[in-house]
């Protein structure tokens, strides 16, 4: 590989010092995460994620050097495409549509993905060819696919692979498909949310192959690390999730925003309304807690929004996918949470079912939680594949 000026630099050096005292670095992804560090495969104008400020911030390299270095070796996801490469101007856009996950995040995965040498590996979303370099760097010259659907991301990453000597293969291609030219994969990994995961993956993976995927629900956007193994007959496979986190999604799997007026065209008063007791703490705490995972879990086809809380006051909005039910919840200091709903579906009733019943088991966190996925679709499962029901 090329020779990069990064070792020793005291932020990139402090970098792992962190990852490793969190537990995501592991030593035997220690030699990668040295000598294939992520500002080789960021682009001149960037945009970080600034903690402070809690939002993204545009940095140049050329314009300021040090601040570009900083949070290329800090732990912050580092946007680099918005709009699908729609965006002009120094300003962030509207969405962000390629990304360098956190450090912390990539080595999570590359932990649960367990690549030894020698492995065939297969990544879904290449981005800036990061994560592709440091799986290279494990598995071998000539292991590594990376499949990458943006044209104008996969160039710059192509440029940034050879920039840097990574002996990966790059593909311009719908990664959802998988790549059959290079199988059977030892390993898949995807960089990138879904809500559906393609069979055509666990086809193009050998008995007792590994897939990690950042998973979810349309309930919300956090997703969950999952794990699968497939079976020794090669018809499914199954595992349990490894923690929470957030992605960007599949193209093809985002859903368009929801227009309110669609499902309320007047006042709220026009659903039928009771009151409950559930607090406010259980459906707008913790984004990423398991509670709210579950929730996506057992209330399909349905999207949940959480409002900004103003004047002592937050309703949270369920919206049906499949017809026009909706449901709100209004939380106020004080009083009593107001419901309102309507349509064919009870959303707020699915929605306290599905409290009640994580609650009624302990609250179990992501870990209990597991997918399986077959030719005929996926289901998830608590604590046993045996008792799964279809998402």
């Amino acid at each position: 590989m090329a020779d990069h000026v990064h070792q020793g630099r005291p932020s990139h050096t402090g970098l792992g010092r962190a990852l490793m005292t969190g537990g995501a670095l592991t030593p035997d992804w220690l030699p990668a995460f040295t000598e294939v560090p992520r500002s080789a495969f960021l682009p001149e104008l960037m945009w970080p994620f600034d903690m402070g400020a809690a939002r993204s911030v545009p940095v140049s390299r050329s314009g300021d050097p040090e601040s570009w270095l900083a949070y290329a070796d800090a732990d912050v996801p580092i946007v680099t495409q918005w709009d699908d490469g729609r965006h002009t101007g120094t300003e962030p856009g509207q969405m962000s549509t390629s990304s360098a996950s956190m450090p912390s995040v990539v080595f999570r995965m590359l932990r649960a993905l367990d690549v030894r040498g020698g492995h065939r590996v297969l990544e879904i979303g290449t981005g800036t060819g990061w994560n592709a370099a440091l799986l290279a760097h494990r598995a071998g010259a000539g292991n590594v696919v990376t499949v990458e659907v943006d044209g104008a991301v996969a160039e710059r990453a192509r440029r940034a692979l050879h920039a840097f000597g990574a002996p990966a293969r790059m593909v311009h291609g719908d990664g959802f498909r998988g790549f059959p030219e290079g199988a059977p994969y030892d390993r898949i990994i995807a960089t990138c949310g879904l809500r559906s995961l393609p069979f055509a993956w666990v086809r193009q993976s050998g008995p007792g192959g590994v897939i990690v995927a950042p998973w979810g629900t349309h309930y919300s956007n956090a997703d969950a690390i999952t794990r699968l193994v497939v079976a020794e007959d090669g018809r499914s496979a199954s595992g349990a999730f490894a923690g929470p986190v957030e992605f960007m999604k599949l193209r093809s799997q985002r859903l368009p925003p929801v227009e309110h007026r669609a499902y309320v065209p007047d006042k709220v008063a026009v659903g039928e309304e009771t009151t409950t007791a559930v607090t406010e703490e259980a459906f707008a705490g913790d984004r990423f807690g398991a509670g709210r995972f579950a929730l996506g879990l057992r209330v399909p086809a349905c999207v949940n929004l959480v409002a900004e809380r103003r004047d002592g006051a937050r309703p949270v909005w369920f919206y049906g996918l499949t017809d026009r039910s909706w449901a709100c919840v209004m939380f106020r200091d004080g009083d009593a949470a107001r419901v309102w709903q309507s349509g064919p579906r009870r959303l707020w009733d699915e929605a306290e079912a599905a409290l009640a019943w994580w609650e009624e088991r302990g609250r179990p966190g992501h870990e209990r939680f597991g997918l399986t996925l077959t030719e005929t679709g996926q289901s998830a499962w608590l604590d046993d594949p045996a008792d799964s029901w279809e998402v």
